[in-house]
């Protein structure tokens, strides 16, 4: 199974580097056939919100097929969303992901293509009134860390990422997986498992 990570400049750090961590933690446990990588639009770096920079793995004509898509947020979300070939890009693998995930404002991306019309999401709580803007008819659950309707899981602001990586693995890969990813992390409860 193929896990893409879109970035793009002025992405938030914790967004991606977050759900990354989760999935490759997963991906290093036995019988877990399990792919983790970064695909940004043109294969070049990219710099995080923060100054950080990051060489993608991929672009988007040369990356696998990804079965788990995940969209970060932050600041650049704003551009992206704006960009033809990024919602072209994300529409094609979302058809074919068996998930689709954002964190934090990278649901202004899912809401701009539609598809969170109708349905319950959730982001950043600074980013609710423009996702009401963005997409009218999405069900905004403030009080939720993350929010899974079918093949879409959207979560909110930044660290929630990390606890809807952590949901998806269960989901996927089961208890057992899960829970060592808790551990090894030392994130949440893990020393009660």
């Amino acid at each position: 199974m193929n896990v893409g990570l879109f970035l793009f400049d002025d992405i938030e750090l914790l967004d991606f580097a977050g759900p990354y961590e989760v999935f490759s933690i997963a991906s290093e446990q036995e019988n877990n056939n399990l792919n983790v990588f970064t695909v940004t639009e043109h294969g070049n770096p990219i710099q995080t919100f923060n100054g950080l920079k990051v060489i993608p793995d991929y672009s988007f004509n040369n990356h696998p097929q990804i079965d788990i898509l995940i969209i970060p947020g932050g600041q650049g979300t704003k551009t992206e969303m704006e960009k033809g070939a990024v919602l072209t890009w994300v529409n094609e693998n979302f058809i074919k992901a068996k998930l689709t995930m954002s964190v934090c404002s990278g649901a202004r991306i899912l809401g701009k293509l539609g598809l969170l019309d109708g349905i319950e999401s959730t982001t950043h709580h600074e980013v609710m009134e423009d996702m009401s803007a963005i997409s009218p008819s999405t069900i905004i659950r403030a009080d939720k860390r993350f929010v899974h309707q079918g093949n879409i899981l959207t979560a909110a602001g930044i660290s929630a990422g990390i606890d809807a990586s952590i949901y998806v693995v269960r989901k996927f890969f089961g208890n057992d997986t899960a829970n060592e990813a808790l551990i090894i992390m030392e994130y949440g409860n893990w020393e009660d498992l």
